[in-house]
């Protein structure tokens, strides 16, 4: 995964995913026999997006599958543009490109690839103010591991709302 700034201004971010086996491979349900070092999968998901996070393209490509069949399995992802990469993103890919609508693989590497978005806007938004909530509190706080009210970041840095014990 990678993202960056495209000089028109707007960001991407692409993944990709390659599968390859040791060995000769032919899928239980038929479809064709690869061999070993070939990809079985080779296949990717690009977002253009502004600097509000609101997807403006969304492309992929299938270079290799198993099934003749699965290089539709991209098509549905244009549902995307106009959303928004924010709170809710994982449940609202999951809506719109549910099951038989679209490529598991790549509707899985969207998951992981709206961090990717986040993390290529951090550096320009290093001087923005921390998002809080409605009291208050950074919403940082308790949003994943390293950031737990129980852990070291949030005593330091925020020793208000640390939940840890002054020793």
């Amino acid at each position: 995964m990678r993202g960056y700034r495209r000089s028109d201004g707007l960001f991407e971010v692409e993944a990709i995913l390659t599968d390859r086996k040791s060995h000769n491979f032919t899928p239980a349900s038929g479809g064709k026999t690869v061999s070993p070092g070939q990809p079985l999968h080779n296949m990717g998901v690009c977002l253009v997006f502004d600097a509000e996070m609101t997807v403006r393209e969304a492309h992929t490509f299938i270079a290799d599958a198993p099934y003749d069949t699965c290089v539709g399995g991209g098509e549905n992802f244009r549902s995307l543009e106009g959303l928004r990469i924010a709170s809710g993103w994982t449940g609202e890919v999951k809506r719109r490109l549910v099951g038989a609508r679209s490529c598991a693989h790549l509707r899985e590497l969207l998951i992981p690839l709206a961090t990717t978005a986040i993390q290529t806007m951090i550096a320009l938004r290093v001087n923005d103010p921390e998002p809080v909530d409605e009291h208050g509190r950074p919403m940082k706080i308790n949003s994943c591991f390293a950031y737990s009210d129980a852990g070291e970041i949030v005593a330091r840095r925020w020793p208000q709302y640390s939940q840890l014990k002054n020793s």
